[in-house]
């Protein structure tokens, strides 16, 4: 007996989220092609996936395909396959995405990629179930249900005339979008925690939770990546968390790993109101401890560094022109405390 399929990752418990998946679901039923809108990131594939695995399809293919990936003659191959000797290099048969998805559901993403040439065979398929392959006489029946995916307002293109609009009308039999994370931010915790432990999982670690301080981070962020940004965001907290093997509650949330670069390319550091305690001068008269000296330099300079970050390693260590572990072995060798540190100059 074949067993079920596996369904996609879609978390959410928000209104606009439930009514999107709830849209997915009942448009899964029939077998027409549908089009998922969304911004980048927001799990257009997934809605994709859910229709797939709810319609009666489930049991065939799911072939994927981005537009976006591949030029216009490599676009046209690989959906449509290619005769031996169909134009240089071709030296096999190639069959196409669509007839490995024969039965099931072809995945179209950045439908709005496709150059007109390819749009043109696409209506051809859809309408009439019909394609030859590049270089190929011979045409071909294709049982395949088309779900596209595009993260641009395709009215406004067809408009314009850069996606054709027969296209848009039979890809559009109905419209589903993938709500951008600022339209559920409710969502933001349950997302958090998903991802938070599936990565605590991955590298051995306990789950720690977050803060409700790093909480506050992440719903006031605008997450213009959406879901993918926020998995990135939460991965990356987890991963240093555990290196820092720290033992209480997330709280350092670096959204942004990119550092700050000047006009000519170079990384700049950041430049906040000065918070640094002048360094430790020369020790008045004998003894000259020059190594009790220059410690305390060393120490007063990382406190510094982590003010500024406000108490994140990470941030510190790049200021510091030293790598994470270096500076790990700073802080140890003075018994630092980060988190106090950096809350303390907040």
């Amino acid at each position: 007996m074949q067993s079920p399929p596996k369904q996609p990752d879609l978390i959410g418990e928000s209104r606009v989220f439930l009514d999107a998946m709830e849209h997915a679901s009942a448009v899964a039923e029939i077998d027409r092609p549908v089009l998922v809108v969304g911004e980048r990131g927001a799990g257009k594939e997934l809605f994709a996936a859910r229709i797939h695995f709810l319609s009666p399809r489930w049991g065939g293919p799911l072939i994927k395909v981005n537009c976006a990936a591949m030029s216009d003659e490599l676009l046209d191959s690989e959906l449509f396959g290619h005769e031996a000797g169909a134009f240089t290099g071709a030296a096999k048969k190639h069959r196409g995405r669509f007839e490995r998805a024969e039965g099931g559901t072809l995945f179209l993403d950045e439908i709005a990629a496709a150059s007109s040439r390819v749009q043109e065979k696409l209506l051809r398929v859809i309408e009439y179930g019909e394609y030859e392959r590049v270089g190929g006489e011979k045409t071909r029946s294709a049982d395949v249900r088309v779900v596209a995916a595009a993260n641009l307002d395709l009215r406004e293109a067809a408009r314009q005339g850069a996606f054709r609009a027969d296209l848009l009308d039979r890809l559009a039999f109905d419209v589903i979008e993938a709500p951008p994370l600022r339209k559920r931010s409710e969502d933001i915790p349950l997302l958090a925690a998903h991802f938070a432990g599936a990565m605590a999982a991955e590298i051995g670690v306990p789950y720690p939770g977050f803060s409700s301080s790093a909480m506050n981070t992440l719903r006031a962020h605008h997450w213009p990546g959406n879901v993918r940004e926020l998995k990135n965001a939460v991965e990356r907290a987890i991963f240093y968390w555990a290196r820092e093997q720290a033992t209480k509650q997330i709280d350092d949330i670096e959204i942004d790993p990119f550092p700050d670069f000047t006009a000519d390319g170079e990384a700049a550091r950041e430049t906040r109101s000065p918070r640094r305690a002048p360094l430790p001068g020369p020790q008045a008269g004998p003894p000259h401890d020059l190594r009790a000296h220059l410690d305390a330099i060393e120490k007063q300079l990382v406190i510094d560094a982590l003010r500024e970050a406000g108490g994140s390693q990470t941030r510190a260590a790049k200021s510091l022109s030293l790598t994470y572990d270096q500076l790990r072995g700073v802080v140890r060798k003075y018994a630092l405390e980060p988190r106090a540190i950096g809350a303390a100059a907040q």
